[in-house]
């Protein structure tokens, strides 16, 4: 009977969370769709690169939302109350601080970051004016990462649904009033993000509100000042920010080297990388589900349980990333001109498309297997596994291959993919066989 269930209770999770999932990139596709509809390219390339610097800057506190899900997720298999609470505001805490330090250190770290990226001198202005704007929704991003990860962890996904819907659904109609209403252009999709995030980081804040009211343990504001109750928080994610901090560096470096070969490239690789974060952010709901409840498995030391929910999740990302290849193989014209009708662009990315086909189904095993190492709590097995990927495939690969130019940065990435899909794989295999589930090694 216990095993019957899992299949009903990996849906529950799963629907809600890939719909969330999938409202991210679908606001970078309408962003892309509205600003490459525009007379000019600068716009698109300015928001390409600046959303770029933002979206990779904030998802390095990402440790906020994974670690929390996980951590929440055995805690509450433990039914330890207590701890969940906890967690919550240690967590909470934590991002207000962050989120204040970075509207702090704003102007050396834009100005390093988009020198890195080094947009065009047409794109460069405009993308340093979105920086400067969206960079002060740091603390309500940092905050709504901590609110997601909770009530994931707590597996309500429907209020984590809420939250995400919320948000995006804002920012996208006022992506429609600021940028076409009010001809805004690139500033008003920075305004757009900024009010929206906001807006989403209160209702979340709401929402967790209502959720505390049903746990019944005791809470004194005293235990946020006892610091070794931090280790676990700290531990956890330290590693997944080591793992965050490397994956940011090569999405960074992948979008720097796509602008240093022209405005045409960078928008074209913006368009066909949003079209494969569409396909990660769909499995990221089956992801997600695996990583709060192979959390509460391992945190009820139920270990059969844990190996059914991770082989079903894997198996409905396989789904997913089958009918995106099949998609991206029949109908590239038809996709491509959906989001810009700039010829140059259009026929740019048209080159690069037969990469696109090939990345879902490499990137599937190190997709799910990240919803299933957080959940159990093997970070220190993800970190490893990335700065293996990084520092011995993606780089060498893309020195190697510079004489081919675009091709040689998406071959690059595509290794990338296989490598962390080939560790992740082996490192379950790993775990399993040696029964190094649930224990503290990693």
């Amino acid at each position: 009977m216990l095993h019957s269930s899992i299949p009903q209770q990996v849906l529950r999770i799963a629907l809600p969370m890939t719909l969330a999932s999938i409202s991210i990139p679908l606001l970078g596709l309408v962003d892309t769709a509205i600003l490459g509809h525009l007379p000019s390219d600068n716009y698109l390339a300015a928001v390409a690169a600046g959303s770029s610097v933002l979206t990779m800057m904030f998802w390095l506190f990402a440790f906020l939302r994974m670690g929390g899900t996980g951590l929440t997720a055995r805690a509450w298999g433990a039914g330890d109350e207590l701890l969940c609470k906890e967690l919550l505001f240690q967590s909470l805490l934590l991002a207000i601080l962050l989120g204040f330090l970075l509207i702090l250190l704003r102007h050396p770290l834009l100005e390093t970051t988009l020198t890195l990226i080094s947009p065009s001198v047409e794109a460069l202005p405009l993308a340093r004016e979105y920086c400067l704007i969206r960079i002060f929704a740091a603390p309500a991003t940092l905050i709504t990462y901590c609110t997601i990860g909770w009530l994931l962890g707590l597996q309500q996904a429907k209020a984590t649904l809420a939250v995400m819907l919320f948000i995006n659904m804002a920012n996208i109609a006022l992506d429609f009033l600021f940028i076409v209403g009010f001809d805004w252009n690139s500033r008003g999709a920075a305004l757009a993000s900024l009010a929206a995030e906001y807006a989403g980081a209160t209702a979340a804040l709401l929402l967790v509100a209502l959720k505390l009211k049903e746990l019944s343990a005791p809470w004194h504001w005293q235990r946020l000042t006892h610091w070794p109750h931090y280790r676990s928080l700290f531990a956890v994610n330290r590693h997944l920010f080591v793992r965050t901090a490397l994956l940011v560096f090569t999405m960074t470096f992948f979008t720097a080297q796509g602008a240093r070969q022209g405005d045409e490239v960078l928008a074209a690789n913006a368009i066909l990388m949003q079209l494969l974060l569409l396909v990660a952010f769909t499995q990221d709901g089956f992801a997600h589900a695996a990583e709060t409840l192979t959390g509460q498995a391992i945190g009820s030391h139920q270990l059969p349980r844990f190996y059914t929910i991770s082989f079903a999740t894997t198996a409905w990302g396989l789904a997913i990333a089958l009918l995106a290849t099949l998609a991206y193989l029949f109908f590239p014209q038809a996709i491509i001109h959906l989001f810009t009708d700039l010829p140059a662009v259009a026929a740019t990315a048209q080159i690069y498309w037969p990469w696109l086909t090939a990345l879902p189904l490499v990137g599937l095993a190190c997709f799910m297997a990240d919803g299933i190492f957080i959940g159990s709590g093997k970070t220190y097995a993800m970190q490893n596994s990335m700065l293996v990927a990084v520092l011995l495939i993606f780089l060498p690969l893309w020195y190697w291959s510079r004489s081919l130019g675009n091709h040689g940065l998406w071959l690059a990435y595509l290794g990338f993919l296989a490598a962390r899909s080939l560790m992740m794989a082996g490192l379950f295999t790993y775990f399993s066989r040696y029964r190094l589930w649930g224990t503290s090694k990693a």
